[in-house]
């Protein structure tokens, strides 16, 4: 999992605060910190297509459960968990954004390590 995230400004922002307030575990504090030293930042109209981001839906395999989930990813004030909206700053979306398509992210959550394969990104329309 040592390949370089890529994120857009906003988001790396965000990410950074959410690790500032100590909203994650040390472990997490840990992974994400040295995520974002390493990590591309672009504008939004730059981000690869294929790069998990805010109002993309993703679809994603999770091996922990060994169930195909599909979600958009919004800010932590759209989320809406009965809508499958989930927020960037949840398990979910902490570990795979700025991840892409084919990658398989390991994250030590909260509520116990998440093994996320992301199959697909697409723009939400």
């Amino acid at each position: 999992m040592s390949q370089h995230i890529i994120l857009t400004t906003g988001t790396y922002d965000l990410i950074k605060d959410h690790v500032r307030r100590k909203k994650v575990t040390v472990q997490e504090e840990e992974l994400l910190l040295n995520q974002l030293k390493n990590a591309s930042q672009v504008l939004r109209k730059n981000l690869p297509e294929d790069i998990v981001s805010i109002n993309r839906r993703i679809t994603y395999k999770d091996h922990v459960n060994n169930e195909e989930k599909t979600i958009l990813l919004v800010g932590p004030e759209k989320a809406k968990t009965s809508k499958n909206k989930i927020s960037v700053l949840s398990d979910e979306g902490i570990a795979m954004v700025g991840y892409k398509v084919g990658d398989l992210v390991e994250w030590p959550a909260k509520k116990g390590n998440l093994k996320l394969e992301i199959l697909k990104v697409e723009e939400e329309a």
